[in-house]
């Protein structure tokens, strides 16, 4: 049996310890907060987050992420992206020589522009081959009710994707395996950016064609970053791209859908986050920092550049509209 720690109590950090559960793998759940941590272990659930959901009575949880990682086969990290890098400065004394470091985070550092794998292998000195990202249409409140979805687990190593593979694999979970870890990664974050768009669209009352467009030239502008970054077109192509850029774009479930739609209707960043009772809408801090990356290689990524406006520049969404109607017609 393989032994994981998530090392974060999120909503999708647990549904993914739950799965685990029910895979057979031995798994703890670090918490930031004691009293979350108590919640798992004594109540099985954790209200805060995936509230009525019981988890397996085999999920011990704690505060103290050197419990969570001692002798752990591999470390599961779902924190935010943006605070992933002071949490593996914390951790990484404790963290094995020999275990795999599984991200589920989606998003490009601020400042760095690195991707998470990156900023994992900077921080812990792991070897690429240690590093697995994990990444699909993943809504973690479905997946925690047992609703069948698949997901795509990248790593160079073959063999450590095909063992974290065996570890999550259940009757209503299905993972698939892949080398390209940059694609997934790129398509992961980039998503989140795409969705705030689709949001913004449905907030000021635009429909399923205006949706789809943005959908289609979202994964567009998606697929030009990861190709000059050495992603690989079809895994943009499959659940890690268009797969998770769907679910996220659509889905009532999905928490930078539902951010956009708040700001389409004219609330502020500040009122729309205190309406997401502190979850993060990773699009928000990433659509700056995907915005800089593309520049940097010279990639052209226009929806991007205009939720960025919309949140850190002052741009209405009917502004953002209508300056993306303007631009130039050209060949698709």
């Amino acid at each position: 049996m393989s032994k994981a720690a998530v090392l974060g109590a999120g909503s999708w950090g647990t549904a993914f310890a739950k799965v685990l559960a029910e895979a057979g793998t031995d798994v703890t759940i670090w918490a930031r907060r004691a009293e979350v941590a108590e919640a798992i272990a004594t109540r099985h659930e954790n209200p805060d987050y995936l509230p009525g959901v019981e988890l397996p009575a085999t999920v011990r949880a704690t505060a103290d992420h050197r419990v969570a990682l001692d002798g752990v086969d591999f470390l599961v990290l779902a924190v935010p992206s943006q605070t992933l890098r002071a949490n593996l400065e914390s951790w990484r004394d404790d963290i094995g020589p020999e275990a795999t470091l599984l991200s589920l985070a989606k998003g490009i550092e601020s400042g760095t522009l690195m991707r998470m794998s990156q900023v994992i292998a900077q921080v812990t000195g792991a070897e690429h081959d240690r590093i697995a990202v994990l990444s699909g249409p993943n809504l973690a409140r479905e997946i925690a009710d047992r609703q069948p979805a698949a997901t795509v687990i990248a790593c160079s190593d073959s063999t450590r994707a095909l063992e974290i593979q065996r570890a999550c694999a259940t009757g209503y979970f299905r993972p698939y395996t892949n080398t390209d870890v940059i694609g997934c990664e790129i398509g992961g974050a980039c998503k989140n950016v795409i969705a705030l768009a689709c949001g913004m669209a449905a907030g000021v009352g635009l429909g399923d064609n205006t949706v789809a467009s943005i959908i289609t030239r979202g994964l567009a502008e998606i697929t030009r970053l990861g190709t000059a970054l050495g992603a690989k077109p079809a895994t943009l192509a499959g659940l890690a791209g268009v797969g998770d850029l769907v679910a996220t774009c659509t889905s009532p479930l999905s928490r930078n859908r539902s951010f956009g739609e708040r700001l389409g209707r004219g609330e502020t960043l500040e009122s729309a986050q205190e309406a997401t009772h502190g979850q993060v809408a990773e699009g928000v801090k990433s659509c700056t920092s995907v915005r800089a990356l593309a520049a940097s290689y010279d990639v052209e990524m226009p929806l991007t550049d205009a939720v960025h406006r919309v949140c850190y520049e002052g741009m209405s969404v009917p502004e953002a509209i209508g300056l993306l109607l303007g631009r130039r017609v050209k060949p698709e």
